[in-house]
């Protein structure tokens, strides 16, 4: 194992054992992650070349098959109409509401993760709302936004204004927006300031409750436009964390509370986050698992054309890990199951890079979160009660590949119900043969 590149103070993490589920996986296709990559989705030589958002430097009809593929093969369904009919009905089964699809006048919400527009952070010009800096940074893409809007409105018949796109700790950049609402002018775009058509984020009276029960802290309370919304979509990005190890769909809801995670006063967010350790209460378990967060979520997605490390590249590092071989990742996950897919993110992340990923307790939050209803650390996870009411149960199914050449899980293999990785090469496929089937 390479761990050259953690200080002495930092423990590496021993070498994951292989294909040892751990949890219950979820889905339609249990532990089902689809990974989709196309070579042709990107043209962009890096910073210089214009920035990878404009022109033609990311391919919307690319994206748009590969987003169309994601979906049918996670549903197991021939059209994106039908792989979207499938997705609704498993979750409301799922959690009480009977085999129904979505419904007209229902609200949903996206979640994406624009860390590198934050508020407080002087990457964005408040003022004028363009990026000062950063100008090339791997948040979620406004094109794979663009890619899942289509498939909402234009299959599923989703009114743009029953849609909500938020990060509450963002400034949505012009660069962004621009291109977003050129297309979907109605959609609710919810940010920190809501300026310049943009709408201010606002508390909900919905808590979240942290399940190591802190004393003397203010409330937090959950969006909104989170808790109006019938159905939330996670949609992170393929990241590196110099704090967490990594920063997948786990952490994404870091950006989903009406405040700074660190903010004087709340419950330090990053207090067990960034512990590198093992077995401990983990903060992202409570948000993986809130009935108004992981409990109304349809979709988990991860954006992967680009990847990099927060908060420490300024712009995307190339990907050496087959089948990329020193080009951009060019590629989108989806699945049903938080932990199955952050488990998948980790391992590529964690083969990749030599450093972050690499520390000891990186992966500890998916272990708690595959074990919730009887964790390692012995925490009684419940963060919809202001007190131990009811635990969470197992939140997805956590195991490692057996390599990072081969990339098989025991699902594939049929050694276990674990993971199972769909991989998916769009590479040598037409716009129209990749592109979204009705």
């Amino acid at each position: 194992m390479a761990a050259s590149r953690l200080s002495g103070a930092e423990a590496a993490a021993d070498e994951p054992e292989p294909l040892k589920p751990i949890g219950e996986a979820k889905g339609i296709h249990p532990g089902r992650v689809v990974w989709v990559h196309d070579r042709q989705a990107v043209d962009w030589k890096g910073p210089g070349d214009g920035h990878w958002y404009e022109g033609n430097h990311t391919r919307q009809e690319r994206v748009d098959g590969m987003m169309s593929r994601a979906v049918r093969e996670l549903s197991g369904e021939p059209t994106v109409a039908k792989a979207w009919d499938g997705l609704f009905r498993h979750l409301n089964q799922a959690r009480g509401k009977g085999a129904v699809g979505y419904q007209p006048g229902e609200k949903i919400v996206i979640k994406p993760n624009w860390v590198g527009m934050i508020w407080r952070e002087g990457a964005v010009d408040a003022e004028t709302y363009t990026l000062s800096k950063r100008q090339d940074y791997m948040n979620t893409s406004p094109q794979m936004l663009v890619g899942l809007l289509r498939q909402l409105v234009g299959v599923v018949g989703v009114k743009e204004a029953d849609l909500s796109v938020c990060d509450s700790l963002a400034y949505l950049v012009n660069e962004y927006y621009d291109i977003l609402h050129k297309e979907f002018p109605n959609v609710q775009y919810v940010d920190y300031a809501g300026k310049f058509g943009r709408l201010k984020v606002k508390a909900s009276a919905v808590p979240v409750h942290w399940s190591c029960r802190p004393q003397g802290k203010t409330p937090d309370y959950l969006p909104t436009c989170f808790v109006e919304a019938e159905y939330l979509i996670n949609f992170a990005n393929l990241k590196a964390h110099v704090a967490t190890g990594v920063t997948l769909c786990g952490k994404n809801h870091f950006g989903s509370l009406v405040r700074w995670p660190a903010q004087e006063g709340y419950y330090e967010l990053h207090h067990n986050s960034f512990a590198k350790e093992e077995k401990l209460y983990r903060e992202q378990v409570d948000l993986m698992g809130h009935e108004q967060l992981g409990g109304k979520t349809v979709l988990y997605l991860i954006d992967g054309l680009f990847c990099g490390k927060h908060p420490v590249d300024a712009a995307p590092r190339r990907m050496s890990l087959p089948p990329c071989n020193g080009d951009w990742p060019k590629s989108l996950f989806a699945s049903q199951d938080p932990v199955a897919i952050d488990s998948v993110g980790f391992d590529f992340l964690r083969s990749e890079y030599d450093d972050f990923p690499r520390r000891r307790g990186v992966d500890d939050y998916l272990h708690e979160a595959a074990l919730a209803e009887k964790p390692p650390s012995g925490t009684f996870y419940d963060p919809d009660h202001p007190l131990p009411v009811k635990r969470l149960r197992s939140l997805g199914v956590h195991e490692h590949w057996n390599n990072p050449t081969d990339k098989q899980y025991s699902r594939n293999l049929g050694t276990g119900n674990g993971i199972e990785l769909v991989a998916v090469d769009l590479s040598g496929s037409p716009s129209k043969a990749s592109g979204a089937a009705p």
